[in-house]
């Protein structure tokens, strides 16, 4: 579960780790009063979203007129599918050098991971990878000092800066452990009059682990379309393309998006309809991806314990309440297979047998493909 900026620069506070003067606001007014109080500040759209400052996210005011009027234009605005309901007035800094640091889990060799780079600021994919050091963690051990020595001395750091670090990366373990993180990161890890500051944060904490903190806001991630389907009950997560697609299975979901990349389409979202949902939940999930008007929807059945004369039922249910004003494509194998397809030609649809060339067929409607 990720954490907003603001309360992730809580929890560093909370270790002693600095950040900039900053308070959480909702109206243009408080915005102003935020500004009247920490002086010249940056307005930070607070949302679940990396690369806030490009989409428009982070806006800077110098007086708290400025503020206001700043906040009028923020609040409300749609960012890469969010709409933005809270800003985090946080005092203008004058940085001298950006640099990153976080502590993650390393997956492969399961234990934790501390990087850190000269080069922040940016998305830590777009750092060279011979200016990130890397230092793993023995979980037995822990990070002592030593530890953050060791990374300063990689960096090249000396002085006041190195022994900030070294006792920053002390800290930060101390969160990733206590809080069941799955990333503590700061980016960028500011200079500023000589000393580290913690510029901007991410926290994401262990959702498995969230039991053991009754205390941690629970946050809704997803946007406004993620969350409508997960109260259906089904994985939804939106994508950046226009062919909207429906499978049952994560695998097959995910196979799905796969075959559309394939044949050079773009696909619009990855929806698992799971095995066994009934008619109501898929006909309310084909009914969001109708809504998201895609150039061609592709549903892809390969039922089991899905029943294909239920999908057959749900998208007729859809068609005949709300219309489908959009290329479909039906691909559909499995459990009474045969009253599926024989109900969908009937109301004038076919369905194919193979995901392949329903794939192909899908990107062809949609004006893309690979020629």
């Amino acid at each position: 579960m990720k954490q907003y900026e603001y309360l992730a620069k809580a929890v560093l506070r909370e270790h002693g780790i600095p950040t900039p003067a900053g308070r959480l606001v909702r109206t243009p007014d408080q915005a102003y009063e935020a500004v009247a109080a920490i002086g010249p500040a940056a307005l930070k759209a607070q949302v679940l979203v990396g690369g806030r400052g490009k989409a428009g996210g982070i806006r800077f005011a110098s007086t708290p007129d400025e503020a206001r009027t700043v906040a009028q234009a923020m609040l409300g605005m749609n960012l890469k599918g969010y709409t933005v309901e809270q800003l985090y007035a946080e005092a203008k800094l004058e940085i001298q050098q950006e640099f990153y640091i976080s502590v993650t889990t390393d997956r492969n060799r399961k234990v934790p991971l501390v990087m850190a780079s000269l080069k922040g600021g940016v998305e830590i994919e777009e750092v060279a990878d011979d200016d990130i050091v890397r230092q793993w963690v023995n979980p037995r051990v822990g990070v002592l000092p030593y530890f953050g020595r060791e990374l300063a001395a990689r960096l090249g750091l000396t002085g006041v800066i190195a022994k900030e670090l070294a006792d920053l990366v002390v800290k930060l373990y101390q969160i990733y452990r206590e809080r069941d993180a799955e990333l503590v990161e700061i980016n960028p890890l500011a200079v500023v009059d000589g000393h580290l500051i913690a510029a901007d944060a991410r926290l994401n904490l262990d959702d498995s682990a969230l039991f053991r903190h009754p205390d941690v806001e629970r946050i809704d991630e997803g946007s406004a379309l993620e969350q409508k389907v997960h109260q259906i009950g089904l994985a939804y997560v939106e994508l950046d393309g226009d062919i909207a697609i429906m499978a049952n299975g994560a695998g097959m979901a995910m196979a799905t998006v796969d075959a559309i990349q394939y044949f050079g389409g773009k696909p619009a979202n990855f929806l698992d309809a799971g095995g066994g949902a009934s008619v109501e939940p898929t006909a309310q999930a084909l009914d969001v991806l109708v809504s998201m008007n895609p150039k061609v929807i592709f549903i892809n059945i390969f039922g089991g314990i899905t029943r294909c004369d239920d999908v057959a039922k749900a998208i007729l249910q859809v068609k005949a309440t709300r219309g489908i004003p959009v290329p479909l494509v039906v691909r559909l194998v499995g459990t009474n297979e045969q009253e599926g397809v024989r109900l969908l030609e009937e109301a004038g649809i076919s369905a194919y047998s193979d995901m392949a060339p329903a794939a192909e067929r899908a990107v062809m409607l949609a004006g893309e493909g690979r020629a």
